[in-house]
């Protein structure tokens, strides 16, 4: 399959501060990516790169083939894409905002009333488009951000923190719009919240001081049955291993681990409340149980280095 995405040897200087250096990857159709990196990776100046807010100082990104620097027209009639702060204006109602958001994406006239409604659907703000964005609520500004980006149904989509200042059941449904996203366009995600990054994406990229350390697909992101516990007095593997409720249990010798910690496998059919019970019962003083870490928190430390340095 044709990449849609192609990010060939991308840096950015400024001054003489070299922030990236020489950016590689490419997003199919279909894929969600998450960029992720600590504070000062170079995640900010990607994105503005790829939105084509920004010149790369020397390699190029193409969307199907339009060059972002030659052919910015062509490339950016592609793209959707949410900044960390919705680009809004305060004095402006939502359908007029996004109207107008529809005309400089290149629709016709004639087309914007009908996307407009279709957008406001598909973002939950149906109720508020005679409103002044203004006085709306941090959730709904995000929303009007995010409308913005889709109104004229765009074949890759960039989202800078597509969940901040949204509550629980906004960040729930904005997990569905980027499910839904995934099945027609390539999307990519950067947050700082690494579980919705595991949530939402299949692929991975991890930047540190402006490299990328990690490129690849991530493992499935069902719940996990791994937990990670603390003893007081702890006893042989085995002995754990006796306890119903669970099925495999090891010494954890990962930096932060050491004696007394373990990595435990749930039995099918037991909660971990269940095995905390257990452990409590069995006198083993019990000190701490946490779900062990997923597969993309594994991949981001390891790839920084962070356990190297205890953090």
């Amino acid at each position: 399959m044709e990449a849609l995405l192609q990010v060939r040897g991308v840096a950015r200087r400024f001054g003489a501060k070299q922030v990236l250096h020489g950016i590689d990857f490419s997003l199919r159709p279909g894929e969600v990516l998450g960029l992720l990196g600590p504070n000062g990776a170079g995640k900010t100046t990607c994105l503005q790169i790829l939105a084509g807010t920004l010149a790369p100082s020397s390699g190029s990104v193409a969307i199907h083939g339009h060059d972002m620097v030659r052919a910015p027209r062509a490339a950016k009639r592609r793209l959707g894409y949410l900044p960390e702060r919705p680009p809004i204006y305060p004095e402006m109602r939502v359908d007029d905002y996004l109207a107008h958001a529809a005309a400089l994406h290149g629709l016709p006239t004639r087309d914007i009333a009908k996307a407009v409604q279709r957008v406001k659907r598909r973002c939950g703000l149906q109720q508020v488009g005679p409103r002044l964005l203004g006085k709306l609520s941090k959730g709904y500004r995000q929303r009007a951000g995010l409308a913005q980006a889709l109104v004229h149904e765009p074949d890759l989509v960039i989202l800078d923190e597509p969940t901040d200042g949204l509550d629980p059941v906004q960040i729930r449904e904005v997990r569905m719009l980027i499910g839904d996203l995934g099945r027609s366009c390539g999307v990519i995600v950067s947050s700082h919240v690494l579980s919705e990054v595991q949530a939402v994406c299949n692929r991975v990229v991890i930047l540190r001081d402006g490299r990328v350390l990690h490129s690849g697909p991530l493992g499935d992101s069902a719940p996990t049955r791994a937990l990670r516990v603390r003893l007081r007095r702890p006893p042989a593997p085995p002995q754990i291993e006796g306890l119903p409720q669970v099925a495999a249990a090891v010494p954890d010798n990962t930096p932060g681990g050491g004696p007394g910690v373990f990595g435990i496998e749930l039995a099918e059919g037991f909660g971990a409340d269940q095995l905390a019970k257990a452990l409590v019962g069995a006198g083993w003083g019990l000190l701490e149980l946490t779900p062990a870490r997923s597969d993309l928190e594994r991949i981001f430390f390891e790839s920084i280095g962070a356990e190297e340095s205890g953090a």
